[in-house]
């Protein structure tokens, strides 16, 4: 009799066992929810009605509700009730959840009561949402609500978000190129699809080790191009405390570019054009880096190409101390940089993804790696993903949709085989930016700055000495000492010790053209524009959009033939 006592009470101790396991109680809280529409922010960046202290809290608009969010892993019966409270009472919610509208009372209390909300049959597991709506309002505050309360079979191992941070988890692409392979440009292409570009969405295309570039939903009224390199240094917030040899130093920007330092997630350079990007474009994201390792720096640039104008725009050149190397870790992000709409959907394509090596070739980038930030490190954020579609690469993230893209997630695109055609002299801002240096120009000869002999298209041309041999013409090859200088003097080429050989074709368009009025054995000065210069183009110690002053001496032409 002992014994079949004894196997009885194994069998009851294993079955209230089982039932404990199954019936978990979870408790999710009310901090981590999100209104709809979302809430504003104080004055210090926070929400405004969440918090971790309290959950929710001044909760005031009628109109408003409140949605929480978890995943059910195992179906079966789904009990819900709420931790809440007001100042008086009367108020009512609903609750809709699996098809399913509750009613739910809110007593007046000081203190938190658990009030039940009915349950549900889960059939499929997945992602579920609770959704609270005032029907009645008595009072200033609809409801203080603490935590969303679940139990019941389908409890077992939910997985909500536990932390205070309500932003969806960052995603990352990490592209493969070996440190040997040293890139000067890095070439990407962005689509965001529709319906994926809500409120707070960051789409990243060509991120490197010291910056990165892409675009934003800032606002329901604005969008924005943003460009951003890093100072030196650690300081991870005041840029007013690093060192001026630490800083980023903005060379040159486009044209209604905005320009300034930043602070709160490292320091640096910032800068950003208000442009109304669309879903289902295209759009073509260019950086390069031109490196110094005698002063150990490398000049950043990040360039756009305007679909509808077709044509390149820079948006800002940046010069970096303590560098001196070529660009690096490149990859590219989604990201949801405000916490207040993390419930949202955001998705973007990274297409025919190119580098530029030293010499000159291109190489396309077919491998990428999948990575996401401490959020999905720590499993608060399930939700988020990537993969390649054909020759696209993709990355997802928010939507509280289902993943099965791992940490370390390695993936192949197929080639394009489609290299970057870059062509910076007909640029977005080439009329605007001539008008402004021709201005410069003649300012600089109304001072006396300058002297002039002439002018002839767009060049402004001085003779310094007349030549007595022949004039010379586009197809000679010239033998020259000459030095080049920017506008406010500094040099920045020269011939020293012996003169230079040039074919003149093979030489900007401003020495093609102010060259023609010069002799053998003549000197002559040249003020060229950068639209017959260099452009907008980062070359390092000729900033983009820069007018150039060059001394010419003709020593010897060599003819060539037409």
């Amino acid at each position: 009799m002992q014994k079949i006592l004894n196997g009885f009470s194994i069998m009851l101790f294993i079955a209230i066992a089982g039932k404990a396991n199954a019936q978990q109680n979870i408790s999710i809280p009310a901090s981590t929810a999100y209104a709809i529409p979302a809430e504003e922010s104080g004055l210090d960046g926070e929400s405004t009605m969440f918090n971790k202290a309290v959950g929710l809290q001044n909760w005031t608009d009628a109109k408003q509700q409140v949605q929480f969010y978890f995943k059910v892993r195992t179906a079966g019966k789904l009990e819900l009730s709420l931790y809440a409270k007001n100042d008086v009472a009367g108020d009512k919610l609903s609750a809709t959840i699996a098809g399913k509208i509750f009613t739910i009372s809110i007593p007046s209390s000081k203190e938190f009561k658990l009030l039940k909300i009915g349950s549900v049959e889960i059939s499929d597991t997945g992602f579920y949402s609770l959704t609270l709506s005032s029907l009645v309002k008595k009072g200033e505050t609809i409801a203080v609500i603490k935590s969303l309360e679940l139990s019941g079979i389908a409890s077992k191992n939910v997985h909500f978000n536990p932390g205070p941070r309500r932003n969806a988890a960052s995603v990352h692409l990490f592209y493969n190129v070996p440190d040997t392979m040293k890139a000067l440009s890095f070439y990407n292409e962005i689509t965001v699809p529709k319906d994926a570009d809500p409120l707070h969405s960051y789409y990243m295309a060509c991120g490197f080790a010291r910056g990165y570039f892409g675009i934003q939903v800032n606002s329901a009224m604005e969008r924005r191009v943003i460009f951003s390199v890093w100072d030196a240094g650690n300081e991870a917030t005041d840029r007013n405390k690093v060192a001026s040899e630490n800083k980023v130093q903005l060379v040159a920007k486009g044209e209604d570019v905005f320009a300034d330092g930043f602070g709160n997630e490292g320091t640096g350079g910032h800068s950003h054009w208000v442009y109304n990007w669309k879903v289902n474009e295209t759009y073509k994201f260019l950086v390069t880096a031109v490196t110094d390792s005698a002063a150990n720096t490398t000049t950043y640039a990040g360039y756009f190409f305007i679909p509808e104008l077709a044509k390149w725009k820079l948006i800002a050149c940046f010069k970096a101390p303590k560098d001196g190397k070529p660009l690096r870790k490149l990859y590219s992000f989604v990201e949801n940089f405000e916490g207040n709409n993390g419930q949202l959907y955001r998705k973007a394509f990274f297409g025919n993804q190119w580098i530029r090596r030293e010499n000159g070739d291109w190489k396309e980038l077919k491998e990428s790696t999948f990575s996401f930030d401490a959020t999905g490190k720590a499993g608060e954020r399930i939700d988020q993903g990537g993969g390649a579609d054909s020759s696209r690469f993709y990355l997802w993230n928010g939507g509280y949709r289902s993943s099965n893209t791992r940490f370390g997630d390695a993936f192949t695109r197929k080639a394009s085989a489609i290299k970057p055609v870059i062509d910076m002299y007909k640029n977005a801002d080439s009329s605007m930016e001539a008008a402004k240096e021709r201005q410069e120009i003649l300012d600089a000869i109304r001072t006396g700055k300058m002297d002039t002999t002439g002018s002839a298209n767009g060049i402004y041309y001085k003779i310094l000495k007349e030549g007595d041999g022949d004039r010379v013409s586009i197809n000679d090859t010239l033998v020259v000492n000459y030095k080049g200088t920017l506008l406010d003097g500094s040099i920045f080429d020269e011939t020293k010790e012996k003169p230079a050989t040039f074919s003149l074709k093979r030489l900007i368009k401003g020495w093609q053209l102010g060259l023609l009025f010069c002799r053998q054995g003549g000197k002559i000065r040249l003020l060229i524009p950068s639209f017959l210069a260099y452009s907008i183009r980062n070359l390092g110690i000729i900033p983009p959009n820069s007018i150039l002053v060059f001394d010419v001496e003709v020593l010897e032409i060599k003819p060539g033939k037409p």
